[in-house]
């Protein structure tokens, strides 16, 4: 297996060779073998290794297991820790999804900032088949049948060419021992239920099968990659990534064809399926909100809006500077100069300390050049066309007795205005990037 392992990296270039890349380890018989393949091979690598606390005791016996193997070999290793359950919970995905983004999101930060050229994970040709027919189960599309690729980005799957079957012989040959999961046995789960029941039947049906599964999936990578150039057009037509980071895509018109399967094709890099898919279609409020694994995705109109999953997460607010300026002359102040980080007030009619906050529903202020009354901030929001992630972010700047006294970037309120009759003026600056203006 070794010459043959060594043989398909450098013909298919899927790593650099004298390069240290990042060899991800769970302590399972098939990154075992690839860490003794590599080692054998002489290809430098380091190892990382995620704990995702969903198994106390075999998580820890796993974790510990890994750190030997590194000493063994003698090669740098990176070990995350992770809250995997409650990382699912707070952002609305199962717990399988969470350990592959959690799992992924580390290794990456590993490469760049350690600088390896590729990420190295143990997925071989039967994995690529089960991954087939959960998905051909699911009512996938295309994308979904052709099984897992060798090469997406920074990861590299080495491994495909193998079956189950030779790597099993490879550890026994080498004595190499291995921790076993033990939910790998349960019946309970999809995969476990195609991995003992499903492909070992078509193997006796077919002793062929298993280079027969592959070569079909060969062919529907062929065909995905000429369906996506042809597709290209209509990708750049209606979906426009924004400068915020925000990807806004225009929803198919029911008179274009096959428009669930176009939409589906659009949002598939954002993770969302056909069920979410078909939600999106027959749903008619704007605000409606929806998740996939890895984003979030807002309709908002005739369009939705999709962020990272990541940027949802709740961050610290900017500073805010203020100070107070007194015997100011009124008649010099330079209005059109005035940055959208800074807003004005006149002291006497403010009430300190002053703090930022995010809307809530039912406030209302009373925006500069209203004389009398006042207004919902929603209302507000929708005369300058927020869109649900726009009025999300925006920072309110609020009094002690929490009066509204800026919409930042926006507009002040107008009660605390300077006047001609102001002694001492109050400045306040938010040290952050803020929005003047809202599609």
């Amino acid at each position: 297996m070794l010459p043959q392992f060594i043989s398909h990296v450098q013909q298919q270039h899927l790593f650099p060779t004298g390069q240290e890349v990042l060899l991800a380890v769970s302590g399972g018989i098939d990154s075992v073998v690839l860490a003794h393949l590599m080692h054998a091979a002489g290809f430098p690598f380091a190892i990382a290794h995620c704990n995702f606390h969903l198994r106390p005791d075999d998580c820890n016996r796993d974790e510990q297991f890994v750190r030997q193997l590194a000493l063994q070999y003698g090669v740098p290793i990176f070990v995350a820790q992770f809250d995997t359950l409650n990382y699912a919970q707070q952002f609305h995905l199962c717990v399988e999804d969470a350990a592959r983004k959690l799992r992924y999101d580390f290794f990456e930060q590993v490469r760049s900032q350690q600088g390896y050229a590729a990420i190295l994970t143990a997925h071989h040709r039967d994995d690529s088949a089960e991954t087939f027919f959960i998905n051909l189960l699911r009512g996938t599309g295309l994308t979904g049948l052709h099984g897992i690729l060798p090469v997406q980005g920074h990861v590299v799957r080495p491994l495909l060419p193998f079956g189950r079957d030779e790597i099993e012989t490879y550890a026994a040959a080498h004595g190499l021992s291995h921790v076993e999961d033990a939910t790998n046995a349960s019946l309970q789960y999809r995969r476990n239920q195609i991995r003992h029941l499903l492909l070992p039947l078509l193997r006796e049906l077919q002793p062929t099968a298993d280079h027969a599964i592959a070569q079909t999936i060969r062919h529907l990578q062929s065909v995905e990659q000429l369906y996506n150039t042809l597709l290209q057009p209509l990708r750049s037509q209606l979906v426009h990534p924004q400068p915020d980071g925000t990807v806004r895509i225009a929803l198919p018109m029911p008179v274009q064809s096959n428009e669930e399967q176009l939409l589906f094709e659009l949002l598939r890099p954002y993770g969302f399926n056909y069920a979410t898919v078909a939600d999106i279609l027959s749903s008619t409020h704007s605000g409606r909100q929806f998740y996939s694994a890895t984003h979030h995705a807002v309709l908002d109109r005739q369009q939705l809006i999709i962020e990272p999953l990541a940027s949802k997460v709740s961050h610290p607010f900017p500073p805010l500077r203020t100070a107070q300026i007194k015997n100011f002359s009124y008649s010099s102040l330079d209005w059109k100069a005035l940055p959208p980080t800074t807003a004005l007030f006149d002291a006497d009619k403010v009430l300190l300390p002053l703090s930022l906050r995010h809307w809530r529903e039912g406030d209302r202020f009373q925006p500069l050049g209203m004389t009398c009354g006042t207004q919902l901030v929603s209302d507000f929001f929708s005369d300058h066309k927020y869109s649900l992630p726009d009025k999300q972010r925006q920072l309110l700047l609020v009094d002690a007795a929490d009066n509204i006294l800026w919409i930042v970037g926006r507009r002040t309120a107008h009660p605390p205005r300077v006047t001609p009759t102001t002694t001492t003026l109050l400045t306040v600056s938010v040290e952050t990037d803020v929005p003047t203006q809202v599609n």
